[in-house]
């Protein structure tokens, strides 16, 4: 597949309207695409694809897609449904409400392309770095993913393990859980910047029996 990169473009205005109209609080996308933009950029990506070839998908939108994917414990069809049919993911995204989006095997084949090309640990950077830029980070050096501390502290984070399912992992094989533990720290960040937005976590939680009676 090629790629042609593409500068990022504004939102859809029949998008904001829809959105805006179905979410007059604002959530989680809407907040992350108004305040911090989108973490990545096709140029980001481009050494992943050949000059020829049937075109890509945009190769930021995927990223992206896959951390969101991670957020919520989706699957790789759910994730592309979801790019489809739900006004959020369009928003953040910057797709028009007509959008069909792809098949879901495109993203596999661009977790794949990210492990051959040894890009993986850029989805965690590049957040980290506008998380940096929006002094979002208490810390004023960066911390990069191949700090084995890091990783090492990604994989016992209790809300890893039973908010986003990092104890148990979907792929075999080292470079594939490595990149498991990448986007899941990615997506752990991106709700606990929205946590601290709000004082509201939103997804993976596990609230008590006695809880769930609540009404």
């Amino acid at each position: 597949m090629s790629l042609h990169p593409q500068q990022l473009g504004e939102i859809p205005s029949e998008t904001i309207r829809v959105a805006q109209l179905a979410f007059p609080k604002g959530n989680i996308y809407l907040r992350m695409r108004d305040e911090l933009g989108v973490f990545y950029a096709d140029q980001d990506f481009i050494a992943l694809f050949s000059p020829k070839g049937q075109p890509a998908f945009s190769p930021w939108r995927l990223a992206l897609i896959t951390v969101m994917q991670y957020v919520e414990g989706l699957t790789d069809r759910q994730a592309a449904d979801a790019v489809r049919g739900r006004l959020d993911w369009k928003y953040a995204l910057g797709l028009e409400l007509t959008d069909s989006g792809f098949d879901f095997s495109v993203l596999s084949e661009f977790r794949a392309r990210l492990i051959q090309g040894g890009l993986e640990q850029q989805l965690f950077e590049k957040m980290l770095d506008i998380f940096q830029e929006k002094e979002l980070l208490k810390s004023p050096q960066k911390q990069r993913t191949d700090s084995t501390h890091i990783l090492a502290a990604i994989r016992v984070l209790a809300q890893g393990t039973r908010a986003f399912g990092l104890r148990f992992c979907r792929y075999r094989g080292l470079t594939k859980t490595r990149l498991q533990h990448i986007i899941t720290a990615c997506a752990i960040n991106l709700v606990r910047v929205w946590s601290w937005w709000t004082d509201a976590y939103i997804f993976g939680t596990n609230p008590s029996r006695l809880a769930a009676l609540a009404p």
